[in-house]
């Protein structure tokens, strides 16, 4: 067993170039199982063995970064390049473009259990902000004015979401905002701690993410949402509210935020709020949530 342990980790450092593309789930790995060169044959052996190789490379002092790796992104990037999908060499090549534009996490000692849920989210996320971003730059120019449709849509949801973060209660700020639409709904999430001197800190790519959805939403006049949790320690969570409403943010009641968290979507029936929740009406964000004067 020792040897085969030792043969796996040989197998896969040829592979590994400062980054591993990992096979997240049973799908991806069957499909990966095709090609004659990737001789692994159980999902879970593995993960174990790329968890084993990569404490080593921490023990070492070797930074990596784990990379998604996509089998169908794999056959179209190989078709694409006129590379052999059935080689090492190609697999290096492809994770290598993966380090420089996809998604990925640095391994920082994290079981891989713990690392997978966090690497799918990032591909959620970046998948997210790219198809908002394409949709926004396909609106093209006001008819009127002549102003970029999508540019004007994301410094416009810049303003409110900057407005939403000024005017928060202090605490720890959950934000999602959802937007429906066809083929499917988006749904973004932005988190907010306060720093030392009070001000919000963000992750500055949740934060294009967060902007773009709400930017889409604004811009094709969608349905959607904003909500914000607050939360601070020794006190209840508050809960706010708003509805994408026009140009703008309209601020939900402590009624209908009340009514929106407790009751079930899919069957209508109420159901018992979270205890140590207070539902609130939103803070006023300003003349700056609905500004008067001429709206795409």
């Amino acid at each position: 067993m020792a040897h085969t342990d030792q043969t796996t980790r040989r197998v896969l450092r040829r592979e590994i170039a400062g980054t591993i593309g990992l096979l997240t789930d049973e799908h991806d790995f069957r499909a990966m199982r095709r090609y004659r060169s990737f001789t692994f044959d159980d999902h879970a052996a593995y993960l174990h063995q790329v968890e084993a190789l990569l404490k080593t490379r921490a023990a070492q002092g070797t930074h990596t970064t784990i990379a998604l790796f996509d089998p169908e992104e794999y056959a179209e990037y190989c078709t694409a390049a006129g590379l052999d999908p059935d080689a090492p060499a190609s697999r290096s090549r492809f994770t290598a473009e993966l380090a420089a534009g996809g998604p990925t996490i640095p391994y920082d000692g994290r079981p891989l259990a713990d690392l997978l849920p966090a690497l799918v989210d990032e591909a959620v996320r970046q998948a997210t902000r790219e198809y908002a971003a394409t949709l926004l730059a396909r609106l093209g120019s006001c008819a009127t004015c002549g102003e970029d449709l999508g540019r004007a849509a994301y410094t416009r949801a810049s303003r409110l979401l900057l407005r939403v973060l000024e005017t928060a209660p202090p605490g720890n700020r959950h934000l999602v905002c959802s937007v429906s639409g066809s083929p499917e709904t988006l749904v973004s999430v932005l988190h907010a701690d306060d720093e030392l001197d009070g001000t919000p800190h963000v992750d500055e790519a949740e934060a294009v993410e967060f902007t773009g959805v709400l930017a889409l939403g604004l811009a094709t006049h969608s349905p959607g949402g904003l909500v914000m949790r607050v939360s601070t320690p020794g006190g209840p969570d508050r809960i706010h509210g708003w509805r994408l409403r026009g140009n703008g943010l309209e601020p939900l009641t402590a009624g209908e935020v009340f009514d929106a968290y407790c009751t079930d979507i899919e069957s209508g029936d109420l159901i018992s709020p979270e205890s140590n929740v207070d539902y609130c009406a939103p803070p006023d964000l300003g003349d700056d949530h609905m500004p008067p004067g001429h709206h795409h």
